[in-house]
């Protein structure tokens, strides 16, 4: 077994990327650090017991390497290879509400909550 692996093959086998194309977009662009330390080439070798945060997308995952395969393997055998040292963050922004809770069987909606429904769904 290695000792060590390129850091695009690893985030490709342990499904962190769909494929090595977007795993090598993924450290080309900054958005994989090694224990504090941003990586920008794919050739990048990491060990077991590096730590990696990875953001993809709008999360933010925060891992310890511990250990290597040879090829994709499935979901839960991957889910060996690493562990969480921290909760997923989630970057995005709350979705805003378009107008006010309404508790059902409290009344028929006012003139102005009608309107406000109208605009939201693009009547006049």
């Amino acid at each position: 077994m290695a000792d060590s692996q390129r850091i695009d093959k690893w985030l490709y086998f342990t499904r962190f990327a769909k494929t090595r194309t977007t795993a090598q977009e993924l450290i080309e662009g900054g958005h994989i650090t090694v224990n504090g330390e941003k990586v920008l080439k794919c050739s990048r070798d990491i060990k077991i017991g590096d730590e990696l945060t990875i953001l993809r997308g709008t999360m933010r995952f925060f891992v310890r390497v511990t250990g290597f395969v040879e090829k994709r393997v499935g979901a839960p055998v991957a889910q060996t290879l690493y562990e969480q040292t921290k909760e997923p963050e989630n970057l995005a922004p709350p979705p805003k509400k378009a107008f006010e809770y309404r508790a059902a069987g409290s009344g028929r909606p006012t003139k102005r909550d009608r309107r406000a429904l109208n605009r939201l769904k693009g009547k006049f």
